[in-house]
């Protein structure tokens, strides 16, 4: 029987503050845990964070002093939720380590959604975004080799593979060609509202953390690399945050908020691979269904309609991690030669795109390039790790 949050009971909110002993997680073992339990602890985090930082804006928002009392208490509750699953990443990775970690949730993350999505718009808007983080994930690997003496390979185990994307100098766009066409809410399918929100709010965990992490590096390419990267990083937030129909009420978008956890702890719950980690998606799930339940109640009071108007249900199948080698390869051959021109793609360079590279190269040679022959340099190759035959090749747009 399909799962449908709204007819599920959840642990009451008075229940649900954990001392610091619960809180204590035990992080997965870096050195031998399934990639992918990393990814959907990555991913959970980025989704809290969303939750909370959303919560803080509708509080900001709202003169319902009754209202903003009852964000505040589940709003901490979120907070107690992001930080157990945060630190279940282990304090023996390395920040590159954890960054390649971040590339792989994007890749195979936003492959997954673009194979699911329904809506051929919006489908484009994430097969696009994919292959620019395809290309992030190999100039971190051969970062990660020079300066670490390590190979990628270690850290995503084979599931993805590590080869040239869209070469990351192309991603430097007109930011009025970062925005793109929003669903229509009161048309669009509940399955691509989860899917909008969940690819926002982790290329915007990604953003935040390239932007933190970035300065704490000693050298220069490291910094120049993060630096470089974490302004795409901004693009991709724009490009996916642009998707979501802004005429939602506060009310809807947090009810979407809501059900977009409940959704993803059930996912994750039903695909985890570790027992104590799978245990930790169990518990946030059943704390969610009360956070969905109040939000529901707010809804149905300020926007007069009822939850099922706008939610699926139940929940869509579970979002999965699995590799997406195939898929990748495919949008490489057809679509890697892709930019964007006002809301829609095209692939020959433009004059507003030439005058943005212009800008930003300033005649030199980007530092996500130079990290590539820097490598090569040292170790005498650059690296790449590719499982299924020759890579597809066609880098360049046509001018």
């Amino acid at each position: 029987m399909a799962f449908d949050p709204l007819q599920e009971r959840g642990v009451p909110l008075d229940e649900q503050v954990r001392d610091w002993r619960e809180l204590d997680v035990t992080p997965i073992d870096a050195d031998r845990c399934d990639p992918y339990t990393r990814c959907r602890i990555i991913t959970m985090n980025g989704i809290e964070v969303e939750a909370m930082m959303f919560s803080h804006h509708l509080a900001r928002h709202c003169q319902d002093q009754e209202i903003r009392r009852q964000l505040a208490r589940v709003r901490h509750i979120e907070a107690q939720q992001q930080k157990a699953v945060n630190w279940l990443l282990p304090g023996s990775a390395s920040v590159l380590e954890t960054t390649i970690a971040y590339e792989q949730v994007a890749v195979d993350l936003t492959a997954w959604v673009a194979r699911m999505e329904p809506d051929a718009y919006l489908k484009q808007a994430y097969q696009f975004g994919v292959l620019e983080d395809f290309d992030h994930l190999y100039r971190y690997a051969n970062l990660y080799e020079m300066i670490e003496h390590r190979k990628a390979e270690k850290i995503v185990d084979q599931l993805t593979e590590v080869m040239p994307g869209r070469p990351t100098y192309l991603h430097h766009r007109d930011p009025v060609d970062n925005v793109r066409e929003p669903y229509d809410r009161r048309r669009t399918e509940p399955l691509s509202r989860l899917h909008a929100l969940t690819i926002m709010s982790a290329e915007q965990q990604t953003m935040n953390f390239y932007m933190n992490v970035g300065p704490t590096y000693m050298e220069p390419i490291a910094r120049q690399l993060y630096q470089e990267i974490g302004l795409i990083e901004e693009e991709h937030v724009t490009h996916y945050e642009s998707l979501v129909d802004p005429g939602e009420s506060w009310w809807e978008m947090l009810l979407n908020h809501e059900y977009n956890e409940c959704y993803l702890y059930y996912s994750f719950m039903e695909t985890e691979s570790d027992p104590k980690v799978k245990n930790i998606w169990e518990l946030h799930l059943n704390m969610e269904l009360e956070h969905l339940r109040l939000a529901a109640e707010l809804f149905k009071r300020h926007d007069g309609r009822d939850p099922d108007q706008v939610l699926a249900p139940a929940l869509p199948p579970p979002v999965t991690f699995e590799p997406n080698k195939a898929y990748v390869r495919d949008l490489l051959a057809t679509q890697v030669d892709h930019t964007t021109l006002g809301t829609g793609y095209v692939q020959e360079a433009h004059e507003r795109f030439e005058k943005m590279q212009e800008a930003i190269m300033g005649g030199e040679k980007p530092p996500s390039e130079e990290v590539v022959d820097d490598n090569r340099a040292i170790t005498g190759m650059e690296y790449r790790l590719e499982t299924e035959g020759p890579h597809p090749g066609g880098l360049q747009l046509r001018r």
